[in-house]
């Protein structure tokens, strides 16, 4: 049995060797994997606490600019409108909905800004970060800001 194992082996080797449809398929299977997932095609989906709790639904998300890693995602809350920061790190994806690690009383009480702002000031940021518990450091860029909406 080991000799016909060796022979099969040795035979898929060669079959991937010499013919180019299987070359052009060995190069699709050595892409990298998928890290993360693309959580800004998540927009609109339901955003629950810690507890199962609705937070509301997901706007926008906001990216590190130095690890491309989503940080926070924005909801929808109050009567006034306006929106308010939740960290999507450590989020778990559903199959209609995000559940995210903080509970709805620490999200009711972070930042927020109007619904037409798209950035926030490096102090800003950093008081976010704070507010969640959240190791916060200054990019080493000009505009001083870690987070960017996508």
């Amino acid at each position: 049995m080991e000799t016909d194992d060796r022979h099969i082996t040795q035979s898929n080797e060669e079959a991937t060797e010499s013919t180019p449809e299987t070359d052009a398929g060995a190069a699709t299977t050595e892409a990298p994997p998928v890290v993360q997932p693309d959580l800004a095609e998540w927009r609109g989906r339901d955003l629950i606490d810690r507890n199962g709790e609705r937070i509301g639904k997901l706007e926008s998300v906001y990216f590190d600019v130095e690890s491309d890693e989503p940080q926070f995602g924005t909801v929808k809350e109050g009567w006034i409108r306006h929106l308010t920061f939740v960290p999507l790190i450590g989020v778990t994806i559903g199959p209609d909905s995000l559940q995210v690690a903080v509970s709805k009383e620490q999200v009711k009480s972070a930042h927020n800004m109007g619904l037409e702002g798209d950035e926030l000031s490096p102090a800003q940021e950093s008081a976010l970060y704070h507010h969640y518990e959240l190791n916060y450091t200054p990019p080493d860029r000009e505009s001083g800001r870690r987070l960017v909406r996508r």
